[in-house]
């Protein structure tokens, strides 16, 4: 059971916090709640861009990253679909440089013409290398064209198009930081060898007097139920064909999720895991195959992906696919197989949560999701998945009307 902290400054900032005294490090981890769903459609990557804009430098700190390795710490930062997220890790000693840096670009961020133009180029590079120039890249941005119709989901967090980067003006960057870089849209975490009182102390010294502004509330589009079967065939330069199939699946709290999860794994995870043996091992069909959920907190995707072998044509591939779903609908799965995937979910999760960095990280998106104590409940919630559960999820959603799946084909 982890131990957790919390409070609420006056200004609407979420504190969350939690000892760690086999370190003598301590994590800030700041999440903002804002993400690639919530940009215009005609202005996407900006989430993306903002990550990079936070390092830029602000009103008391000309360059983030010099702070931070003068006090001995490190830090990085991601950004996805829901919210975007920074992580600042110093010895003990020094953990007040954290709070000062944190407050400091939450609230006078020095974004300029210099700046602005910098890290759009950053972005733009990152954009080529990942998107246009390497193999497969382009994938994300397809599926997601074809599984989401109005959902924003239907674009990735690097953007719809590298124009929307390239043509981002000062006003329309300065107004995005205004309206979500603020207390009242950010959690702040805190964990490691620091106790709450002081945690408060600090985050009230340096966070405290920062305004709330008036975020911008959300009202997504609702994705209708998906109802045929969606397809797509490309052809490119890469150097072997590719099977990409997506099923639309449960949002992040419902308790099919977890579902969803047992199911990747019982398909892909580990030598031992059905797809690896019968269609990698035994039947030699492809070359390798993963199945895995994207962890969106709306209506997601659950991903099956496999390269075939050389002369396994796209039709058998997928025909091996769907005779592996049917079977594990059909079968009456055994407890051992369905233990022993339980088990490895709940040893990674309590060992990747002795990390004192891991925790704040964890920490901040299960308050995101309405509450930090749920990552307490989390083990005995993945535990109570029945077999009735799995055999219900897989007749309700595997089925080729809820499928889209992109045909990726090697330029012979």
């Amino acid at each position: 059971m982890i131990n957790i902290n919390k409070t609420v400054l006056a200004n609407g900032l979420r504190i969350v916090h939690s000892r760690v005294d086999n370190t003598q490090m301590v994590a800030l981890n700041i999440l903002y709640n804002v993400g690639a769903k919530d940009e215009d459609e005609n202005h996407t990557g900006f989430a993306h861009l903002f990550e990079h804009l936070m390092f830029s430098g602000s009103k008391n700190i000309e360059n983030y990253d010099v702070v931070i390795q003068n006090a001995g710490g490190e830090n990085n930062a991601w950004t996805n679909n829901d919210f975007t997220n920074y992580y600042v890790c110093v010895p003990k000693q020094n953990v007040e440089v954290a709070f000062w840096l944190e407050s400091d670009r939450m609230f006078q961020l020095n974004i300029n013409e210099n700046s602005l133009a910098i890290q759009k180029n950053v972005v733009c590079e990152e954009f080529k290398q990942r998107t246009l120039n390497c193999p497969y890249g382009d994938v994300g941005h397809m599926m997601r064209d074809l599984v989401y119709k109005i959902h924003p989901y239907r674009w990735p967090t690097i953007g719809k198009n590298i124009e929307h980067i390239e043509k981002a003006t000062l006003d329309i960057v300065y107004d995005f930081y205004r309206r979500y870089y603020a207390p009242n849209n950010a959690i702040l975490a805190i964990t490691g060898n620091i106790d709450f009182e002081e945690s408060c102390r600090l985050a009230e010294k340096w966070f405290g007097d920062i305004p709330a502004q008036n975020v911008t509330a959300r009202n997504l589009p609702q994705e209708p139920v998906q109802n045929e079967k969606r397809t797509l065939k490309v052809e490119r330069e890469v150097p072997l064909d590719a099977l990409y199939m997506s099923f639309r699946m449960s949002d992040r709290m419902s308790k099919d999720y977890y579902v969803f999860d047992i199911i990747s794994d019982l398909l892909s995870n580990g030598k031992s895991s059905r797809m690896i043996t019968n269609l990698v091992r035994k039947e030699e069909i492809f070359s390798d195959i993963d199945a895995y959920i994207t962890g969106s907190i709306d209506s997601g995707m659950f991903q099956i992906v496999g390269r075939p072998n050389e002369g396994v044509s796209m039709e058998r591939a997928e025909e091996a696919i769907w005779r592996e779903l049917d079977n594990l609908k059909k079968d009456d799965i055994d407890e051992y197989e369905l233990n022993k995937v339980k088990n490895k979910y709940e040893s990674n999760f309590i060992f990747g949560n002795l990390n004192y960095l891991n925790l704040a990280s964890n920490l901040a998106f299960y308050e995101l999701l309405g509450d930090a104590e749920l990552i307490n409940k989390e083990i005995d919630v993945y535990a109570s998945t029945t077999k009735e559960d799995i055999h219900r999820v897989l007749n309700e959603a595997f089925c080729p009307e809820n499928c889209s799946v992109i045909y990726y084909h090697s330029k012979k």
